[in-house]
């Protein structure tokens, strides 16, 4: 089926099942064209808290549809390609976490939302990268603190707010990758360009960087900077959403360490390379598809699902 028609037959469901379809910033841009709503994680599991549809179908990966699974009990959740999950997420299992906190009996467990549904189970307060730094610091100084999974994220909040908190070693295979020599190579290029920078990234990345933020901090920086061009070390589907933002400023992407592209004079050439494969395993026909049929459904079971909604409700009011 051809992508206007998918557009035609998705929007006749979506009408007729009370759906609504909710896209996060790393789809691709017909995904994210057709979505009647578009966020970082925090602001998705904002969205869903607030909808009355009747069914959701989340565009991202496995984890977001978990989790708007837990906020919504009550209502129909489904995912394009159950296959999209989470380095992150892949990197912290329940049973190790589990284990890790009987080491710690001491300490408070602070997740990143890129968990799965049963780490959030075991955790006392979750956080995105919108809200992270303000969420540690709603604890005391000398609170004991585990954080996890993303390395990255909770080492810059460790020399962010002074904080010594234990690390869980994961990361995002997408933010790990982002080439130094090549983020240097493109600040000579364009000299007077802004770095935006995700958290998430290698703090030698961070080092470098401009601005630091979540996605949705970084689209906000472009909307309201004097600034003209930016280079941006981020996954590359945000671009789509900052180019249709700001469509009179210049957007370049950071690219990852294979990249090896150069021009005929030396100069390196941007590519939008450093993409998350397990984003990308969302199609427009397979959403339509799981629309049409109602597959792919995501369910939590009940007694996890009432023990990780207690860390997502403390990140919401906390959030607010």
């Amino acid at each position: 089926m051809q992508n206007d028609q998918l557009i035609e037959q998705i929007n006749q469901l979506r009408r007729q099942k009370n759906a609504v379809i909710m896209a996060h910033y790393y789809q691709t841009a017909d995904i994210q064209q057709i979505a009647d709503f578009i966020g970082d994680s925090l602001a998705l599991a904002q969205q869903a808290k607030k909808t009355n549809a009747d069914i959701i179908v989340l565009c991202g990966v496995h984890f977001m549809g978990e989790t708007a699974k837990i906020i919504c009990p009550d209502k129909k959740v489904l995912v394009p390609d159950p296959n999209a999950g989470c380095s992150l997420a892949d990197s912290c299992k329940a049973e190790d976490l589990a284990r890790f906190k009987a080491e710690h009996p001491d300490h408070t467990v602070i997740s990143y939302v890129n968990t799965t549904a049963e780490v959030k189970a075991l955790t006392d307060v979750c956080v995105t990268s919108s809200n992270a730094r303000k969420i540690v610091d709603t604890f005391p100084k000398d609170a004991k603190l585990i954080f996890g999974p993303d390395k990255n994220l909770g080492n810059y909040i460790n020399s962010v707010t002074g904080r010594h908190m234990i690390l869980w070693n994961g990361a995002c295979h997408v933010h790990e990758r982002f080439s130094v020599e090549r983020l240097v190579a493109l600040k000579k290029q364009y000299p007077h360009a802004k770095v935006l920078a995700h958290p998430e990234c290698k703090a030698a990345i961070i080092t470098l960087a401009d601005v630091v933020g979540s996605t949705a901090a970084l689209l906000d920086y472009a909307k309201n900077s004097d600034s003209n061009e930016f280079l941006v070390a981020t996954e590359s589907g945000i671009l789509f959403e900052m180019n249709r933002a700001c469509p009179d400023k210049t957007f370049i992407p950071v690219p990852p360490e294979m990249s090896e592209s150069f021009d005929k004079d030396g100069n390196l050439i941007p590519c939008a390379c450093n993409e998350c494969n397990y984003m990308r395993l969302n199609t427009m026909q397979k959403l339509y598809d799981c629309l049409l049929n109602e597959t792919n459904e995501i369910h939590v079971a009940p007694e996890i699902a009432a023990k990780a909604i207690v860390c997502i409700d403390r990140m919401l009011e906390l959030s607010k």
